[in-house]
């Protein structure tokens, strides 16, 4: 018997998150093992009047392709994904890892090559999306390596995924519309701010957000979704950050991770394991050490960390920062083949913005 719960998730993602209107076109990109929730995505599309395009990624293809390609089909871009990016109105993005450590061992200089690839592609997916001609959605569905990455079984991760998806189930269009209204009180606050300083443990950031516009997430772009972000000021980030969670990258994972800003440029990048990689990501090109998002995760139904970033990044209590290119709706200038996100706790930390307390131990502590 059908979960009703996913054509509720479905309803949510085509006809809230995305407004897929007649006569969209609708790239809907997913992983295999997501076919109950794909299934139910192409029939809401249908419904709401778009045209969908299925592009499947199979569990095994990033692995071969890897492990198999040449320079030139490394520097080789799909052109009918391009296509789909470039012109069509709508895209929905389903993850649905069958192993999530499928390129833990791939030769990363490959992986740093077809990215520098895919950057083209990924700027005009960046620049439509900030003008509205591009609208998107991105989602995950619960399988057992996402289950076994989070430390749970297939049915408690399924469980944790609704109730970040949904945590209203009779009416998950109206929770997101209060999430949204809350959120932008703090957005609207921010306006015409200046300067941020966190503290926390191990951790010491000043940053400008001086003529940045921070983003209210609210489900509009990331299913389940809670965050405020903007791009920092590119030359602008000081001090020294130590990450709490460990950060993924291609199915590759790297703990403890500290960085060292000065002027911006993450100057010294350290790690307990999977230094020379996180090194060597870094320095895929020009912006991999700047700083393109900073964000602060307000999803309180997201308490655990499950190395599922889409869940990882909205943990309420803590703020993330991405390495590499920056959302231009944000005002980021910032441009690299690499977004990397790595979040940090901050339930026993502090955000001070031009020398008002604002957050304080994982609350906003301002009135709004």
């Amino acid at each position: 018997m059908a979960d009703i719960r996913l054509e509720k998730w479905a309803d949510l993602i085509v006809n809230y998150s995305v407004e897929v209107k007649p006569g969209d076109r609708v790239l809907l990109r997913a992983d295999k093992k997501a076919e109950p929730l794909i299934k139910a995505v192409y029939v809401k599309i249908l419904e709401a009047g778009g045209n969908p395009f299925i592009y499947i990624d199979m569990p095994f293809q990033l692995e071969m392709f890897y492990k198999h390609a040449s320079d030139a089909q490394l520097s080789y871009l799909p052109e009918p994904l391009n296509f789909a990016m470039s012109n069509y109105e709508c895209m929905i993005r389903i993850l649905g890892a069958e192993n999530s450590h499928a390129l833990a061992n791939v030769d990363s200089a490959k992986v740093v090559k077809y990215n520098k690839t895919l950057q083209p592609m990924m700027q005009t997916y960046l620049n439509r999306s900030a003008k509205k001609e591009l609208r998107w959605a991105l989602t995950a569905y619960p399988t057992d390596a996402f289950a076994q990455d989070a430390d749970m079984s297939l049915d408690e991760y399924t469980e944790f995924v609704y109730g970040a998806v949904m945590p209203d189930q009779d009416d998950p269009i109206g929770y997101w519309k209060e999430v949204s209204a809350r959120q932008d009180r703090i957005v609207n606050w921010l306006k015409g701010k200046k300067n941020v300083h966190l503290i926390s443990k191990d951790t010491d950031l000043r940053l400008s957000i001086e003529g940045r516009q921070f983003i209210n997430c609210d489900c509009k772009l990331n299913v389940p979704d809670g965050e405020v972000f903007t791009g920092p000021v590119e030359d602008s980030m000081e001090g020294h950050v130590t990450f709490s969670y460990p950060t993924i990258y291609q199915g590759r994972e790297v703990t403890g991770v500290q960085l060292d800003f000065v002027k911006g440029k993450a100057v010294k990048a350290t790690a307990e394991k999977n230094e020379d990689f996180l090194n060597k990501t870094l320095d895929i090109d020009e912006g991999g050490r700047y700083v393109g998002e900073f964000a602060i995760g307000t999803n309180e139904g997201i308490t655990k960390f499950t190395r599922q970033i889409l869940f990882d990044e909205k943990i309420g209590g803590s703020f993330h920062i991405a390495l590499g290119t920056g959302y231009p709706e944000s005002g980021s200038k910032a441009h690299s083949a690499i977004h990397w996100d790595m979040i940090c706790d901050l339930r026993d930390g502090q955000i001070w913005v031009d020398d008002v307390l604002f957050y304080e131990n994982g609350k906003f502590v301002i009135e709004v």
